[in-house]
Parts: C-alpha cells; sequence; structure tokens
C-alpha cells in the first residue's frame, strides 16, 4: 500500500487531514493505494495561487507559453511508462494501452502548442468614417478542470492544453477511480518547471469540488462526465456565471445500409464495443441495421460477441478488461436484465460472472424498440442493442429521436446517402464507414444533452478565450 500527494502551487504537498480516497483496481476489486482527500483550504489555496499565476502566464508572448508547452509534453513523454504503469493498475486497461495513452497525451500537448502564433483577432469595419473595431482574443483566467475516469490522461491533457495556451491557468480534479496517473503526470509539470500554481492537481470529495468550482475566481469550469455531473456543474456556474463547457452523455447510432461490407462492419463493431469495456463516451449504442441485411449481420455478431474474452489485461492484454466500478457493473447488469424483461432477445452475454474484479462479457441484444430504456438511456458498457429499419429516411428519423447528439456512424458505399445524413444528422459528429476517434485537429462537440461547448482543434481552443471589443476612434 503506498500513499500519494497532491500536487498544490507547484509542489507535492504533505496531506493536511487524515481524510483520503481509496483506489480500487478494478480487475480485482481490491484497493491498492490511497490519496489524500484535499480540503477546502488546499482548493482554495489552489485557485488563489492559479489566479497569481495567471497574470503573468497570460501577459507573457504566447510563443513563450508555446515552449512550456513542448517542454510538457516531452516531460510527459518522458514519463510515460510511469503514467501508464498507473492508469493499467487504476483502470483495468492493458500495460500497452496506458502507456500508449500518454503518448498520445504528448502529442496533444505538442499540437496545442503550434496555436502560440495563431490565436487571431479580427479587424472589423466601423459604420463610423475614421473608426476601427478591433476583436481581441484574451485568456478567461482561472480554469476548473474535470476529468473524467475512462480516458483520465488523455482527457486531462485536452483540457489543460489549450487552457494553457490560451493564456489561462488550471486546477485539475481527477476522477476518485483513477486519481493516480494523474499525480504521476503532475511530476511531469514539476519537471517542466512551468510556473509554481499554474498547473494544480488535486484529488477531492465532491463536496470540495463544489467549493473549488464556486471561488470567485474560477471563470470556466471544464467537464467530461454524465448529463447529471453537467447538471451539477451548471449550478456551480451560478454562483459567479462561470463559463461551463460541458461533454456528457452520448447514445451512439450506427446506421448499416445493404451496401455495406458486413463482414468489416461486424470486426469494427466488435473491436468500438469492446474498446475499454465499453467505457467510451462515443462507444456504439444503438445499432441500425436494414432489414435486408440485419439477420446476417445479427449472425456475424452473436458469433463474435460470443468469442470475444474478457478478463484482467495484465494477464492477457487481448482480453476486453473490466468496468470501472461495482456499481457501474451493477447499473449495465440492471438495464441488460430490464431490456429482456420489456421483449429484446439476449443473443450473447448478458450474465454476471463469477470472481473477482469488475468484468462483464460483451452482450448483445436484438428485437429492440426505439422506446426501449436500452435505446434510449446510455448504457457506457459492452452492450449493443440492435434493430432493424425499412430506408434510409426511417433510420435517419430513429437516428435523430433521441435526447442525445454527441456523434453518430453510417455504413454505406453510396455518396447520395452520406450527404443526406451529413446534411440532417442531429449529432456533433458523423463518421462515414469507421468508428469515431477524435481527430484532435477537429471539433468534438455534442448537440442536446450531450453537451454544452466542445474540445479540439481551433475551436476547442477558442473555447478558453474571452473576446474584448476595441472601438478606436483616429
Amino acid at each position: 500500500m503506498t500513499q500519494h500527494q497532491n500536487f498544490i502551487a507547484g509542489r507535492f504537498a504533505a496531506p493536511s487531514s487524515d481524510a483520503v480516497i481509496e483506489v480500487r483496481n478494478p480487475a480485482t476489486g481490491r484497493v491498492f493505494t490511497i490519496v489524500p482527500a484535499a480540503t477546502e483550504a488546499e482548493a482554495v489555496a489552489a485557485v488563489r495561487t492559479a489566479a497569481e499565476a495567471q497574470k503573468a502566464w497570460g501577459a507573457l508572448p504566447s510563443i513563450q507559453r508555446g515552449d512550456a508547452l513542448r517542454r510538457l509534453a516531452a516531460a510527459i513523454e518522458g514519463r510515460a511508462g510511469a503514467i501508464g504503469a498507473a492508469l493499467a493498475q487504476e483502470s483495468g486497461k492493458s500495460l500497452a494501452d496506458a502507456t500508449a495513452e500518454a503518448v498520445y497525451a504528448a502529442e496533444l500537448m505538442r499540437y496545442h502548442a503550434e496555436w502560440a502564433r495563431r490565436i487571431e483577432g479580427e479587424v472589423i469595419p466601423s459604420d463610423t468614417p475614421d473608426e476601427t473595431l478591433l476583436l481581441k482574443r484574451e485568456p478567461i483566467g482561472v480554469v476548473a478542470c474535470l476529468i473524467p475516469f475512462n480516458y483520465p490522461v488523455y482527457t486531462l491533457v485536452r483540457k489543460i492544453a489549450p487552457a494553457l495556451i490560451a493564456g489561462n491557468a488550471v486546477v485539475v480534479r481527477p476522477s476518485n477511480s483513477t486519481p493516480i496517473s494523474a499525480l504521476v503526470l503532475a511530476a511531469a509539470v514539476a519537471e517542466a518547471e512551468l510556473p509554481p500554481g499554474l498547473v494544480s492537481i488535486l484529488a477531492m470529495t465532491h463536496e470540495t469540488a463544489r467549493a473549488l468550482c464556486t471561488q470567485p475566481a474560477v471563470g470556466m469550469i471544464t467537464l467530461t462526465g454524465s448529463v447529471g455531473a453537467g447538471r451539477v456543474v451548471l449550478d456551480y456556474c451560478k454562483d459567479n456565471i462561470a463559463r461551463p463547457s460541458l461533454e456528457l452523455g452520448g447514445k451512439t447510432p450506427v446506421i448499416v445500409e445493404p451496401d455495406a461490407d458486413l463482414d468489416e462492419v461486424a470486426a469494427r463493431i466488435v473491436a468500438a464495443k469492446t474498446t475499454h469495456c465499453g467505457q467510451v463516451c462515443t462507444a456504439a449504442e444503438r445499432l441500425y441495421a436494414h432489414e435486408s441485411i440485419h439477420d446476417a449481420l445479427l449472425g456475424r455478431l452473436r458469433d463474435a460477441f460470443r468469442a470475444r474474452g474478457f478478463g484482467d489485461r495484465a494477464a492477457d492484454p487481448d482480453r476486453m478488461g473490466p468496468l470501472a466500478t461495482a456499481a457501474a457493473r451493477a447499473h449495465v447488469h440492471g438495464m441488460v436484465e430490464r431490456a429482456v424483461a420489456e421483449g429484446a432477445v439476449l443473443e450473447a452475454g448478458g450474465v454476471l460472472p463469477e470472481g473477482e474484479g469488475f468484468f462483464y462479457p460483451p452482450t448483445l441484444l436484438s428485437g429492440c424498440r426505439q422506446e426501449m430504456e436500452i435505446i434510449r438511456e446510455e448504457v457506457f458498457g459492452p452492450v449493443l442493442a440492435m434493430m432493424p429499419y425499412r430506408d434510409a429516411a426511417e433510420a435517419l428519423a430513429l437516428a435523430n429521436d433521441h435526447q442525445f447528439g454527441l456523434t453518430s456512424v453510417l455504413f454505406t458505399e453510396d455518396y447520395r446517402t452520406v450527404m443526406r445524413f451529413a446534411d440532417a444528422i442531429e449529432a456533433g459528429e458523423l463518421y462515414v464507414n469507421r468508428f469515431p476517434a477524435d481527430p484532435y485537429q477537429g471539433f468534438h462537440a455534442g448537440w442536446k444533452r450531450s453537451g454544452l461547448g466542445g474540445d479540439d482543434g481551433k475551436h476547442g481552443m477558442l473555447e478558453f478565450t474571452q473576446t474584448r471589443l476595441v472601438v478606436l476612434k483616429h
């Protein structure tokens, strides 16, 4: 058993209370380490030092901020093995996948460093002679970053990199399920010699998170999480009218047209659905297959789901790993049981395995209907609900008949169908003949209850800025 320390104001701080957060290995279900739960005073101190550090940081030429981000990227890459080892143990990922996430995060940091010379304002014509309007882009100040458990290293960098290059300071609250990788990454922040207080990383309870997010100096709160968590953050924002940036739930529809290659589609669906045990916001959740190929695709998927192994990835990295918590597994299994009770057909999986850990088998349900909970609500696990459709118009209507609109997937070779969906799908993203991968030069933003604002690319970076209009009479 080891105990880690929170990273506050540029240093690792000894615990100021006896309160701790237990961290479990989801492959065994056992506690393997503890982290001090930051106190409200520590959270307030982190915000205060962040506000102080931000003034000088925001005044720097952006190219100097870019140089600092490149140092941080190199430090993260240099510690990728240690970050990956921590992440594998706390998340159930394979060591290779966890380490790759750290390396990818370093590349994402380098990408945002390149925005140093590209943060642009505007010159706008005035209606008045001898006058010019200048629209400037400025930092917001202190950003509170709330990190999820599923991709905690990548998402942490996804938030702090654009915030920093835009001139902000950040205070990070990692998930209590996966705080260790964030604190190992904090050592890279220290190594990169960023200004003390510019980046703080603290594990904390929900009560302390509220104290953090409602500090007057916090100008923005960015969250990746559930719709319920998003509502909580919106409540936090009310105190100081802080800006929210929310990536929330998803229920990705996958539409398969008759001209699709069913062998390739089946392989891609299984890979996407079982990546990180389905704990991916853009994972396939509802499958609409054209009635002419529905049964053929169902047969392929049934065989593949039944054959897909699962278990501890430390012993066999090719297997699908565990869900994050016992509560998550209970949630997933409850949804499957209710779907079967409503008339869905269990084609594969759906049984709680014996033994330790939070494992759940790849599960396929057919005979689903649009009004079922399994179609309407996010599962966030290795469960796929399937139903047929008659034509592309019905498929589009079914895909759009939903509270969520994060991403969508279409398999077809017909460009007219592609353009029809590109013009009418009610989602922030449409992937054609492939599954989502969130290219970091794009823009990952949800419609409807899937969120406010977005991440990645130019538009994601600009989320961390505010404008000042200068009306110049000359």
